[in-house]
């Protein structure tokens, strides 16, 4: 399986960001639990339990951690010009977004839990009440006598899936749920976030169509993890060595501005009509975003011919190969992650 973002025909949508995270798994049985992670792909990570005090401890210790690092980059201002309400203004940085790729935090997020429901110390059902305050999603596992307990769960919202033991597919849909679930708890976390953004300048990001082509580049590139990247629009992707390819994407409106600017600095008659025909789309990383005057006749190393994709609206678009000193800062890759904790 490919553990890139996953295309869910039920789900067409873009979470402002996902990367790989932690899969806690809890059961008595030791054995157990390493026969499970074993059949596993080895891009999923995880973290074995068999004393649910201690992944207790271990989840809201986690969290706790975890709340310093990855809150929304939200900031809500005032209008000095008026009292009203209604006029407040939202002063988003988007920046430490792509930039969280330096954090080596990041991969060990506890975003999904799998918990056996028949334990000696504690019932499955006990254990997902204890930490039901917590976000990470729950699949519970089940024996056959155990199933109406598991609806009873989750009709009461304790959790998000339940898996019988007994399923001669058990593994494949753990592993399926897993990579659901994942993806499910970073729509969750930037839900607010991705609400304000859509409303104005990043409406791609509830456009299904476009979330279908991120899982399509995820699967064909192998990228394991996505970032909403400000300037110019686009998602930045990072392999599971770091590596990062920017899909810039642009709307025909973009374009005309490009086109507007590269005009009144007098670029050159080839651009301009390639900017005005839609032949081109350009990323001018090294003078701000916009074709400037100093560019001279070097433009066409900053263009690449776009492809289209056509949802909501057309969204024309094109990989490019993103200059690193736009990261601030050395890429923390999930292939070292992987290496450091022992799980290559």
């Amino acid at each position: 399986m490919q553990l890139g973002v996953q295309y869910n025909q039920m789900d067409k949508q873009l979470a402002v960001y996902q990367h790989p995270v932690l899969t806690v798994l809890l059961d008595d049985s030791k054995n157990f639990l390493d026969s499970i992670t074993f059949q596993f792909d080895p891009l999923l990570s995880c973290k074995n339990f068999t004393n649910p005090l201690e992944t207790i401890s271990f989840l809201r210790l986690a969290y706790q951690h975890a709340a310093s690092q990855y809150n929304e980059p939200i900031r809500v201002g005032y209008d000095e010009q008026t009292d009203s309400l209604e006029q407040r203004l939202a002063s988003i940085n988007l920046d430490p977004i792509y930039r969280t790729v330096t954090n080596k935090q990041r991969f060990e997020i506890p975003a999904v839990l799998v918990v056996d429901y028949s334990m000696s110390q504690m019932s499955g059902m006990k254990f997902c009440e204890a930490i039901r305050e917590l976000p990470c999603k729950k699949i519970l596992l089940t024996g056959q006598a155990d199933e109406g307990i598991a609806v009873e769960a989750f009709n009461r919202k304790l959790i998000d899936r339940f898996i019988s033991k007994g399923d001669p597919k058990a593994i494949e849909l753990l592993e399926t749920g897993i990579v659901e679930l994942q993806r499910e708890f970073f729509l969750t976390k930037t839900n607010t976030l991705k609400d304000l953004l859509s409303r104005h300048t990043y409406t791609f990001l509830t456009d299904p169509a476009v979330s279908v082509l991120v899982s399509e580049l995820s699967a064909r590139y192998k990228f394991v993890e996505y970032y909403l990247f400000p300037n110019p629009d686009g998602i930045l992707f990072f392999d599971v060595d770091g590596n990062a390819t920017l899909m810039v994407l642009a709307t025909q409106q973009n374009l005309i501005t490009h086109f507007e600017v590269a005009q009144d600095q007098g670029a050159p008659l080839d651009l301009l009509a390639a900017l005005q025909e839609f032949r081109l789309l350009p990323f001018f990383f090294d003078t701000g975003g916009m074709y400037l005057r100093d560019i001279g006749n070097d433009w066409l190393q900053y263009c690449l011919p776009p492809q289209i994709c056509r949802g909501q609206q057309d969204y024309y678009w094109a990989l490019f190969e993103l200059p690193s000193h736009l990261l601030q800062g050395p890429v923390y890759s999930f292939a070292k992650h992987l290496y450091d904790q022992g799980l290559d």
